[in-house]
């Protein structure tokens, strides 16, 4: 009997097929072969159909995962192949005419914006912290003919397009990867009215908690899953694309991302006497999440980019910030399906975190939620605009959020002050200050294991890339945005679950 393809071979191994290759659009040649070759070693426990999906914006746009370990090799081979190509497609057709050329130079010139020659004035917040690539994109962002405001925040760093730790206030215009490709990626905390010793006390029985009721990792789906009235949106039957990601959508309910994503259990230390929810100061059992919307963010994400570069084309250096007019088809669309998987991204957090309580007996006495990688309409100096957040949290005044640290440092539960020059914006988290290659290479597990011990950390899987050392101080990062928030609580990992 033949193999799935969703099986592994007994070294665990990814198998993927040229012909796989081939039907995502590899073209014929020996990048094939090296992607055979490379991605079994870059994939552990990941089906077949997942790795599948991920390498569909690798083909799109090899130059954009140059700097992505895990596809590096694979978009070189691509762009050699694509060169390659060139060349024998220019021996074979040197006689085109350059009345054609011009042709179809004035096509794609007529859809060309281009930036404005000055920009518009930003505040760093931190920005002692700040890498310079990260600072160099906001200076791109800001000359937007669509830009109405800026703001970075201290735990910035590079990204694509607008960096991560970016804010930027547009006219009328949503910008897909001013959003970032992780729709409504967020933070949720729930606080229970239990001793904050338990995380000790009852460590196996919360490590049991966590193992079998989250769900780690790209492409990960339940077997067996529950209704929930985000999936009955109306959005999924009114546009082809969400309703091809509707069946995907709902068996990944509930589950969490790689990469930098959490579910863990700590203790919150409460400092605010006059805090919303009239808790005590003291410390508590709580638990606390981080994921977005998973495959259906990632999917609208890339599909609008493409649809965005094509409506608006910008310049190289710039060509991520294609944005979306919103008086358009394709920009209502986006903001539709924007929206949904930022509901998805929610509904994601409540069905863990109600396992959570199942699982504990408990009611929790408060719940924090908030939401970065989204796109706001808001009034900012009393005029509308639409406020992108990529990696930064909203903080209004009185809104709450959570602003985490690393698996090893303290979450911070904070108020907005409603700060106008921040766009009432706040860092996201701590940010990082290694790649992820770069933070492999820093520490081995041993180390790694030593840290947690020392800090008195559980940790259920984790790659090295997420090794406290990738991150900057959060202490720092918290001084830098004095003016932007005041610190309610912190919260304290104990014992953390990611994907292995």
């Amino acid at each position: 009997m033949g193999r799935s393809p969703l099986l592994k071979n007994k070294m665990g191994k990814l198998r993927i097929t040229g012909k796989d290759l081939r039907s995502i659009g590899f073209p014929e040649g020996r990048c094939v072969q090296i992607a055979i070759n490379d991605l079994p070693n870059r994939f552990k426990k990941v089906s077949h159909y997942a790795v599948l999906d991920l390498l569909k914006p690798v083909v799109e746009n090899p130059f954009d995962f140059l700097e992505d370990e895990r596809f590096a090799v694979t978009a070189a081979a691509l762009i050699e192949q694509h060169q390659y190509d060139l060349k024998k497609s220019a021996t074979r057709h040197a006689e085109v005419s350059e009345e054609l050329l011009n042709k179809l130079r004035s096509l794609r010139n007529e859809n060309v914006k281009g930036l404005n020659e000055e920009k518009v004035d930003y505040p760093l917040y931190g920005k002692e912290f700040i890498e310079q690539g990260a600072i160099n994109q906001m200076e791109i962002a800001v000359r937007l003919p669509v830009t109405v405001a800026g703001a970075l925040m201290p735990d910035a760093h590079q990204g694509y397009g607008l960096p991560i730790g970016g804010v930027l206030a547009t006219e009328n215009a949503v910008i897909p990867y001013g959003v970032g490709v992780d729709i409504g990626c967020r933070m949720c905390l729930s606080i229970y009215d239990l001793p904050a010793g338990l995380v000790s006390d009852q460590k196996d029985h919360l490590k049991t908690i966590l193992d079998k009721n989250t769900l780690f990792g790209a492409g990960q789906e339940f077997k067996n899953n529950k209704d929930h009235e985000v999936l009955d949106n109306k959005a999924f039957n009114e546009n082809p694309l969400l309703k091809s990601l509707q069946m995907k959508a709902a068996k990944q309910l509930g589950s969490s991302g790689s990469g930098n994503h959490f579910v863990e259990f700590g203790i919150v230390e409460i400092t605010d006497p006059n805090n919303e929810f009239k808790i005590p100061v003291g410390n508590y059992l709580s638990a606390l999440s981080h994921s977005g919307s998973r495959g259906l963010g990632a999917t609208i994400a890339n599909h609008y980019t493409k649809v965005a570069m094509q409506k608006c084309v910008l310049p190289q250096d710039a060509k991520h910030l294609a944005w979306l007019d919103l008086n358009t088809q394709e920009g209502q669309e986006y903001w539709i399906a924007m929206n949904l998987a930022g509901d998805y991204a929610s509904a994601c957090h409540h069905r863990i975190h109600e396992k959570m309580a199942e699982a504990l007996g408990e009611h929790p006495i408060a719940v924090i939620e908030n939401h970065h990688n989204f796109a706001w309409k808001e009034t900012w100096n009393g005029k509308e605009v639409i406020t992108h957040r990529k990696g930064a949290t909203p903080a209004g005044k009185n809104v709450l959020g959570i602003i985490p640290g690393s698996m090893t440092a303290p979450g911070f539960i904070v108020r907005g002050k409603g700060n106008e020059t921040s766009i009432n914006s706040a860092s996201h988290g701590a940010g990082r200050r290694l790649s992820r290659t770069q933070a492999e290479k820093s520490i081995t597990r041993p180390e790694l294991n030593k840290l947690l011990t020392d800090e008195g950390i559980t940790l259920i899987g984790g790659g090295l890339d997420e090794n406290p050392r990738a991150y900057k101080d959060i202490r720092d990062v918290m001084k830098a945005q004095t003016d932007l928030v005041e610190v309610l609580g912190l919260f304290y990992p104990k014992i953390v679950k990611m994907d292995t």
